[in-house]
C-alpha cells in the first residue's frame, strides 16, 4: 500500500495538444445542432478551450489536494482518494463514481463531507472518505489486465475497504456506483451501516413489468420507453462491441470528447447547454483523465458484463439495509417510490431535488453532501 502523487509527463501532454491540433473534423448535420449527437460547432469551441486555454496541471493539483494511495486489490494495483474526516469520530464512506465519470466528480464535495464545520455545519457529522477509481477506470486500469464486472468490482472495493481497515461503512454512489452499492447492499449487508444512492441503476428496465395505471408509474413507463428508443445506442455498443469502440476513442481525443460531452449535455440539469451545470474545466478534467490513462475500453466492460450476465438483483430478493435516496430532476430515469420499494425494501429517506441531473456531485455537490449527511446521521 503506497501513497501516490498523480503526475502526467510533459511528453503526454505535448502528444495530446499535437493530436488537438490535426483533428480531421466531420461535417454538421444540417439544421439540427445535437439532435443526431453531439453538435460539431459546440465541440470545436471545446477543444479550442482544451488547445489553448485549458489547464491541466491546475486540475491535477486538485486532485492532488487529497491524499491518495496505491492499494494491491484483486490482482491489479488499484487507485484510491483517502481523505480523513475532521470530527470526533468519522464515519468511513465509500464514494463510487460512474460511466463517464471518475474520482475528478468529487473534487468539490470531499471537503463538505470530510470537513462539515468548514462549511457551518457539525463536526460530529464528518465522513472518512474512500473514492476509488473504480477497477478498469482511471489509475486503476494498465494495459492488459483482466476486464472487471459489477460483481467483481463489488467485491474489489469491499476488498479496499478492509485493506484500508473499515469493516462496517458507509457507500454512496451514482452511475455504476449506484449498482455496486447495491450489489454491496445485498451480498453484504453485515458491512454496511447503509447506502445513499442518486440514481436508482437496479430498477428492471423493462416497461412491461409495470402495469400498475397509476399516474406516476406510467409516466416511468413512458421514461422508459424514451430512453430505450433514443438514448440507449452507446450501450448497445459498449455491451456488445467494445474493443472496436475503442480504437477510435484511444486515438482520437477529440473522438473521445464527442462520446462524452453528449452524455454531459444529455444527462445534466442544463436546458442544453453543458456550461449551464458544468464548466469546461470539470469537463475537460474528467475527459482527460480518461485520455492520460487509457481506460476508456476497459470502462465499457461494466455494460459488456451486464447485457450477458443475469440483473443485478434475483427476482424476489431485496435490498434490506437502510437506504437514502436523492432524486434529482434531470436524472436519467425516475422511478416512484413504489417501485423502488419493489427492489430497496428499507428505503428510509426519500428526497426529491429541486435542481440537478446524473451528475449530483459535480452539479450540485452542497445539495448532495447535505442529503447524505441527514441521511447517515440516522444510521451512524
Amino acid at each position: 500500500m503506497n501513497s501516490f502523487h498523480y503526475h502526467v509527463a510533459d511528453s503526454l501532454i505535448a502528444d495530446l495538444k499535437t493530436r488537438l491540433s490535426i483533428t480531421r473534423w466531420p461535417d454538421q448535420q444540417p439544421n439540427a445542432p445535437w439532435r443526431y449527437g453531439t453538435d460539431v460547432s459546440y465541440l470545436r469551441g471545446l477543444t479550442d478551450y482544451w488547445l489553448n486555454g485549458f489547464d491541466w496541471r491546475a486540475q491535477e493539483a486538485k486532485l492532488n489536494a487529497y491524499p491518495q494511495l496505491m492499494v494491491p486489490i484483486s490482482g491489479i494495483p488499484m487507485h484510491t482518494l483517502h481523505v480523513p474526516g475532521k470530527g470526533p469520530n468519522p464515519m468511513p464512506l465509500l464514494l463510487l463514481h460512474g460511466w463517464p465519470g471518475s474520482v475528478f466528480e468529487f473534487v468539490d464535495i470531499i471537503a463538505r463531507l470530510t470537513d462539515p464545520a468548514a462549511f457551518g455545519g457539525d463536526p460530529a457529522d464528518a465522513f472518512t472518505v474512500v473514492a476509488p477509481s473504480l477497477p478498469g477506470y482511471g489509475l486503476s486500469f494498465q494495459p492488459g489486465q483482466e476486464r472487471f464486472g459489477v460483481r467483481q468490482i463489488t467485491d474489489a472495493v469491499l476488498e479496499l475497504m478492509s485493506a484500508l481497515g473499515y469493516s462496517r461503512f458507509a457507500v454512496q454512489g451514482g452511475d455504476w456506483g449506484s449498482t455496486v452499492a447495491t450489489c454491496l447492499g445485498l451480498h453484504y449487508p453485515n458491512h454496511l451501516s447503509g447506502i445513499h444512492l442518486n440514481f436508482l441503476a437496479a430498477i428492471r428496465r423493462d416497461p412491461a413489468l409495470y402495469t400498475d395505471p397509476s399516474p406516476q408509474v406510467q409516466d416511468f413507463v413512458a421514461q422508459l420507453k424514451h430512453f430505450t428508443a433514443e438514448e440507449t445506442g452507446y450501450q448497445l455498443i459498449q455491451g456488445t462491441k467494445p474493443q472496436t469502440l475503442a480504437f477510435a476513442l484511444t486515438d482520437s481525443p477529440v473522438g473521445l470528447a464527442a462520446w462524452l460531452v453528449e452524455k454531459f449535455r444529455s444527462w445534466t440539469d442544463c436546458s442544453g447547454h453543458p456550461e449551464a451545470a458544468l464548466s469546461c474545466d470539470q469537463m475537460l478534467a474528467d475527459i482527460s483523465f480518461y485520455w492520460f490513462t487509457g481506460c476508456i475500453g476497459s470502462s465499457f466492460w461494466p455494460y459488456y458484463d451486464r447485457l450477458h450476465s443475469p440483473w443485478f438483483v434475483p427476482t424476489g430478493r431485496t435490498v434490506e439495509v437502510p437506504t437514502g435516496y436523492a432524486q434529482f430532476p434531470l436524472e436519467i430515469l425516475r422511478p416512484p417510490r413504489v417501485i423502488a420499494e419493489q427492489v430497496f425494501s428499507n428505503i428510509q429517506r426519500w428526497s426529491v431535488m429541486p435542481k440537478g441531473g446524473h451528475f449530483a456531485a459535480m452539479e450540485q455537490p452542497a445539495a448532495l453532501a447535505f442529503e447524505m449527511t441527514e441521511f447517515f446521521r440516522t444510521v451512524r
